[in-house]
């Protein structure tokens, strides 16, 4: 019995964690390129009530006698389903249509990457003028450099973005133009579930998720294709996460009426000797 109160209570403690998961997608339900994560659980060791060989007769029997010890927390994996599209009045949001991600330069000098298009134009020194995100991250292009603009030859609000992610131009006869490398970078992984969360729709590299892969210079990668005047919203189905908030909740609770049931049974062992 005290075996089932330990068994009853990694079920509660994984339920509610399950429910941390949940609460953090509805959180996050209206964040620009936030990927919605599920829980994955295993179980923990079984014990050996009987072997297979432990028969009467000594004969062997077909099946053993094993019970559970439990549950744990085996993994929280994001899901990384393309979400919909969300117009913008912004000149510089920029949505992925793809399995591409940003790159971003962080404080640090390392490089982030994100699903999240919301970019500005900053100005710098020298007359120039960087791509940067919302936290004033520069945005780099497809060679792993900022995306930096001469102020004085360009007005920010003229330039648009082609599906492509080259920054273009009208010349004078207002044709757009592409301006020479300058092209948002784009950048692949063979496993994204393995990107370690930052904060702030950031990712950054592990071991798991393996290297950037560019896909300007990756001929075997299907291209992304940036559309400017959107932003990727959030891909939590918010029906989906209340069913799955009140499975997890039952499931809770009936963990917790395990302890319960445990706790009577122990009761009434004790009582047995008066």
């Amino acid at each position: 019995m005290v075996r089932s109160l330990w068994t009853a209570a990694s079920g509660m403690i994984g339920q509610q964690i399950n429910v941390d998961t949940i609460a953090n997608n509805l959180a996050n339900v209206n964040t620009v390129g936030y990927k919605t994560e599920t829980n994955e659980f295993k179980s923990l060791l079984y014990q050996n009530i009987q072997t297979k060989t432990t028969s009467a007769n000594g004969e062997q029997k077909p099946t053993s006698a094993q019970v559970g010890l439990g549950v744990r927390n085996a993994a929280i994996v994001s899901q990384f389903t393309q979400g919909a599209y969300l117009e913008s009045e912004s000149p510089t949001a920029f949505a992925i249509g793809g399995d591409g991600f940003f790159a971003l330069k962080g404080e640090d000098g390392t490089t982030h990457y994100t699903r999240n298009g919301d970019f500005r134009f900053a100005i710098g020194g020298n007359n120039t003028m960087m791509l940067t995100s919302s936290d004033g991250l520069p945005v780099l292009n497809s060679g792993g450099n900022p995306i930096t603009l001469n102020s004085n030859q360009y007005i920010t609000n003229k330039i648009e973005v082609d599906a492509d992610g080259y920054l273009t131009y009208p010349d004078d006869r207002n044709n757009m133009q592409r301006i020479p490398g300058m092209r948002i970078g784009l950048f692949q992984f063979q496993n994204p579930a393995g990107l370690e969360k930052v904060g702030d729709s950031l990712y950054d590299v592990t071991a798991a998720s393996g290297q950037a892969l560019n896909e300007a210079t990756n001929a075997n990668l299907k291209k992304s294709e940036i559309r400017q005047g959107y932003l990727e919203g959030s891909n939590v189905q918010i029906a989906d996460e209340m069913v799955n908030l009140i499975i997890a909740q039952r499931a809770y609770e009936l963990n917790s009426k395990a302890i319960q049931a445990a706790d009577t049974m122990m009761q009434q062992a004790n009582e047995l000797r008066r």
